[in-house]
């Protein structure tokens, strides 16, 4: 178990210099290690731009790993800080750990700014200190930073940096971290993190004993129908970059949205009972969602 642990599995020989050839060869091994999650952007990338998501992937997984696999705030906190200085080293052009190696020429090919980057560090600082959100605009600032930057970096290896693009991008980035969160109160509420806006529990009369209890209630429901409400609709708002962006990265796009709607539409089809069962996708209804997708895409013009 000690050997899992990110300090050991991510950290590396300080004293090696690492070459381009092999940097990209560990970001892509650390990317397909982790298919369930990657496997759209891997299959359906074009082959031009696959290395540079690996790249951008390693970065994120790490990131994500060292904060939640950490086994605490004592730990999480130093390791984030010197992943850090890592991007920092790789921004003022002497990357040491081989993701930012290989970052490097990632981000000097297609202008990629530093912040989406640290905005991700930041939002996986704030897990572990900030436990419950008072409102909804606190919850949205979380998203500014946990999951917006994945979306603006995938834009950017697709070579859109305007604002209107970033902006549609936000609102699927941020209606995909509410599906999860919606998706996922009871195993986060294990962990100690409640991410419902205080402000709608009170609103709703659900209290952090009703998600403890397990105990689904009329009002538990309302709560989390106005919560989907909510996601669905920034949902809707951000499908608008699909044909905004060139067919080559569409489908991967489309595909994240479709996703986080097809775990809207499951809580809604159970009642909105997430207390005693946790929403999920069959393999065999995310195929065909993506066949779908494929069909769609073959009589399209665009």
């Amino acid at each position: 178990m000690i050997a899992n642990l990110p300090e050991n599995k991510y950290r590396v020989d300080q004293k090696h210099i690492y070459t381009l050839l092999e940097s990209e060869a560990y970001c892509e091994r650390l990317a397909k290690s982790h298919y369930e999650n990657f496997l759209v952007g891997s299959l359906f990338v074009p082959k031009e731009l696959r290395q540079h998501f690996y790249n951008v992937y390693a970065y994120c997984r790490i990131s994500d790993d060292l904060g939640d696999e950490s086994g605490g705030p004592e730990k999480a906190l130093p390791l984030l800080d010197w992943w850090d200085e890592e991007l920092s080293l790789c921004y003022a052009g002497s990357p040491r750990h081989p993701v930012f190696v290989a970052l490097q020429k990632t981000n000097e090919k297609f202008s990629i700014p530093m912040e989406p980057y640290s905005d991700l560090l930041k939002a996986f600082r704030q897990d572990q200190v900030v436990t419950r959100y008072g409102t909804y605009a606190e919850l949205e600032d979380y998203c500014k930073c946990s999951a917006n930057p994945v979306g603006r970096l995938v834009l950017y290896l697709a070579g859109y940096s305007d604002p209107e693009r970033l902006a549609l991008s936000d609102l699927t980035c941020t209606a995909l971290q509410l599906a999860n969160f919606w998706q996922d109160v009871v195993r986060d509420y294990d962990i100690g993190r409640v991410y419902l806006p205080q402000e709608d529990m009170i609103k709703f009369g659900v209290s952090d004993a009703d998600i403890a209890s397990r105990e689904f209630s009329q009002a538990f429901g309302d709560l989390m129908k106005f919560e989907c409400d909510r996601a669905d609709k920034l949902f809707g708002e951000g499908m608008k970059l699909c044909p905004m962006v060139h067919k080559s990265i569409r489908l991967d796009i489309e595909m994240f949205s479709r996703g986080g709607q097809e775990i809207i539409r499951r809580i809604r089809s159970q009642g909105y009972d997430v207390l005693t069962n946790r929403p999920k996708i069959p393999k065999s209804r995310q195929v065909a969602i993506l066949a779908g997708r494929l069909i769609a895409g073959i009589f399209s013009h665009g």
